[in-house]
């Protein structure tokens, strides 16, 4: 598919890495000839030096006859004009990064309409959410949902002396006794698509699907659970800080903010009424300490340097803090970050990405595909995906020990009328239902494709 991207910032560089590596062909418009340039030779793209608006600059670019249209700058209203230009140009979807809480709270629909824009993201928003899924179940690294919820994947990392080591998957399901399926598992650098006979250890990172209840279930089974976070501070008055404050506040959590900034403390004060906000350097470690950082649920540092997000997560781990979330935006960092213990990690650009990359699919979807949700998980080693059966998949009805899967693809789970299956062997697909796919090293578009 023919994609342009406007505004090759952060985010603008991963979507182009991203959706190169997706296949797609890639025209990136910025107005620095510089960055287009280094753009260009890295990722071998095609560059326009110009602005968005600029109906010549666009027409180069070729707006006419492109799926899909990206506009990433750090302007909200330069992002909605450049989308509704190209839109009027032929554009067939367009996509605006639309971050002012203003535009997103209040008249986000009404924007979307009149600017025919297929959709709007907020990276400060999705990156909020992403953090409000791991507060829900801290026991988990990182929480995927499928079918409204009704299916999850989460990701865990299994402690030392741990119930769960030195166990097969068999002996597992026979000792918890519960509906679930480990799908996925990361040791080292490697990953795995377990059969079962495979044996847990102490430091793997597991991928488990089941629904929320079972999961639950797990891990108290296990011993693994740990109480949902309740007080909650957040280091650095970000937009991300100010979009987690509120959802947290409609579940009641105490929260806290530390911010440096005294005109931005005096702003979130008076638009998060339900949160305590502390006007100081939150990386004086005294600080911290004298607000109670020992007795914290969890601690989520976001301010805009990433050195110093991860020094003080280490800060907070040291002090036993059971929660850690870093926010980082480089992501040659995040290694570095897992070597030292913190692993929980949410980066905005890798977020935005995964994001459009699913909506890349779901456009050609449209062609024959049939894919309705997709993830990276395990450090993007591997692709959790959500199909709908259509009738002429040749597998209907076939029980699911009999079918040849290609190498490294596994069944993870069936959603029929909304209820939650773990497959077994003698399980069959049928058509309606959703089929949960895990998938290591290839890309799947169709459910065909799990065939040999």
């Amino acid at each position: 598919m023919d994609i342009i991207i406007v505004g090759c910032g952060k985010i603008g560089k991963t979507l182009t890495q991203s959706l190169v590596e997706e296949g797609h062909s890639v025209t990136v418009i910025d107005i620095s000839s510089t960055v287009i340039d280094s753009i260009a030779n890295i990722y071998d793209v095609m560059g326009v030096c110009g602005s968005g608006t600029d109906g010549e600059v666009l027409e180069e670019a070729g707006v006419s006859s492109c799926g899909m249209f990206v506009a990433v700058t750090r302007s909200d209203e330069l992002n909605m004009l450049s989308c509704f230009i190209a839109k009027k140009m032929g554009a067939q979807h367009t996509i605006a990064r639309i971050r002012n809480p203003e535009y997103n709270m209040k008249n986000h629909t009404f924007l979307r309409e009149q600017l025919e824009l297929s959709m709007a993201i907020n990276p400060e928003m999705l990156a909020a959410r992403e953090m409000i899924n791991i507060l829900k179940l801290p026991s988990a690294v990182k929480i995927e949902a499928f079918s409204r919820r009704n299916f999850e994947i989460i990701e865990l990392i299994i402690p030392e002396n741990s119930i769960l080591c030195d166990k097969s998957l068999v002996e597992l399901r026979s000792k918890l006794k519960g509906k679930f399926l480990v799908c996925v598992v990361q040791r080292g650098e490697q990953v795995i698509v377990p059969n079962g006979n495979f044996v847990i250890q102490a430091g793997d990172r597991i991928g488990l699907t089941a629904s929320p209840d079972e999961i639950q279930k797990f891990l108290r089974s296990a011993s693994i659970d740990k109480k949902q976070a309740k007080n909650i501070m957040l280091l650095g008055g970000s937009r991300i800080a100010y979009y987690l404050a509120r959802l947290l506040a409609v579940w009641g959590n105490s929260v806290k903010i530390v911010e440096q900034n005294p005109d931005k403390c005096a702003e979130l004060s008076e638009s998060l009424p339900k949160a305590v906000l502390i006007n100081g350097d939150g990386t004086q470690q005294e600080l911290l300490l004298e607000e109670g950082l020992d007795r914290l649920d969890a601690f989520i540092s976001l301010t805009g340097t990433d050195e110093e997000n991860i020094l003080m997560s280490i800060f907070a781990h040291t002090h036993k803090v059971p929660t850690v979330i870093t926010k980082l935006n480089r992501d040659e960092l995040t290694d570095l970050a897992l070597k030292l213990g913190l692993d929980r990690i949410v980066s905005v650009r890798k977020t935005v990405s995964d994001v459009l990359v699913r909506y890349a699919r779901a456009i050609e979807n449209s062609k024959g595909s049939n894919v309705e949700t997709l993830y990276k998980i395990m450090d993007d080693k591997a692709e959790a995906l959500e199909f709908n059966v259509s009738p002429d998949f040749t597998g209907i009805g076939t029980p699911l020990k009999e079918l040849s899967l290609r190498p490294n693809i596994l069944i993870a789970g069936i959603i029929r009328s909304r209820n939650a299956v773990i497959p077994t062997g003698d399980d069959v697909i049928l058509h309606g239902d959703k089929v949960i796919v895990l998938s290591a090293g290839q890309r799947l578009n169709d459910l065909e494709d799990i065939l040999k």
